[in-house]
């Protein structure tokens, strides 16, 4: 059965453009604003949407994405209520794709199997775990897939050609290429080295290659966009969200449009890059 990331990249192909993937935490500031600001970046130029899942302990998310988990987590962001999230996103729209992203603790905490009912029944799409390494698999890869999910693997600058296929083999849905070296919102991508990097990886796998971490404008999401399948920006959305904030890190009349207005701007420079190179 084909899952909606895998109609979703075969759409943008036949298009000749590169994905806009927008990443929010759930439950950031609370619940009910983060399912309106999920709800506006389809429209707003979202091709695939991440939706963080809040960790106490996110050792690969830099400060901004760390605050945003615990913003999460004080507003008493779950694992159900990410989930529940989801389920009313579906309410209104069957065909974005939703992808889960974060760390395993909380799923092995709710059950593998269990969880892996309640993610397909929600809606999700697909995962991305990045403390889940290949060795792993048996744990959650394999019986997400087995389930009809797409398992997201990382590679990063230091996966070489060596450990390659072991990371490619039961990814399935779109690579996620890690641009920098370190946490998340801690350098900026260079767009000539992720050039030579989709190009190596993509000698491996057939699957799209996207690539996040260190992209923060329009003129990077472009420069990127011209070298891969997609574009995944996370840690300049969490900070529009964070800038829309009360002093008591609330809500604000702001803080949907803020995100959707922003994401509007990065997803014309993605759909810029191919009109670019054509």
């Amino acid at each position: 059965m084909t899952t909606r990331i895998e109609t979703r990249f075969a759409e943008l192909k036949r298009q000749r453009r590169a994905a806009f993937v927008a990443y929010v935490m759930c439950g950031d500031p609370d619940i009910e604003t983060s399912l309106a600001i999920i709800k506006a970046l389809p429209s707003a130029g979202a091709d695939v949407i991440e939706v963080g899942l809040p960790f106490t302990d996110p050792m690969a998310d830099g400060p901004s994405i760390q605050a945003a988990g615990l913003r999460a987590l004080k507003a008493g962001t779950t694992l159900k209520k990410t989930l529940n999230v989801v389920r009313r996103f579906r309410e209104g729209d069957d065909v974005t794709p939703i992808v889960l992203m974060g760390y395993y603790n909380p799923i092995y905490i709710h059950g593998v199997d269990r969880f892996l009912i309640d993610a397909k029944a929600a809606g999700v799409d697909g995962l991305i775990l990045v403390d889940m390494p290949p060795e792993e698999d048996n744990e959650l890869c394999i019986p997400a897939l087995k389930a009809g999910l797409n398992f997201i693997r990382l590679a990063t600058p230091t996966t070489d050609d060596k450990r390659l296929p072991a990371v490619l083999a039961n990814t399935s849905g779109f690579v996620y290429y890690v641009s920098i070296t370190g946490i998340t919102g801690s350098a900026t991508a260079d767009s000539a080295k992720v050039s030579q990097a989709v190009s190596r990886i993509k000698r491996h796998t057939e699957l799209p290659v996207c690539v996040g971490f260190g992209i923060r404008n329009p003129e990077a999401a472009r420069a990127i966009a011209e070298h891969s399948d997609g574009v995944a920006v996370g840690t300049a959305l969490v900070d529009a969200i964070r800038d829309s904030l009360d002093a008591e890190s609330r809500a604000t009349p702001r803080t949907v449009s803020a995100v959707a207005d922003l994401v509007a701007t990065l997803a014309a420079g993605v759909r810029g890059a191919r009109q670019a190179a054509e």
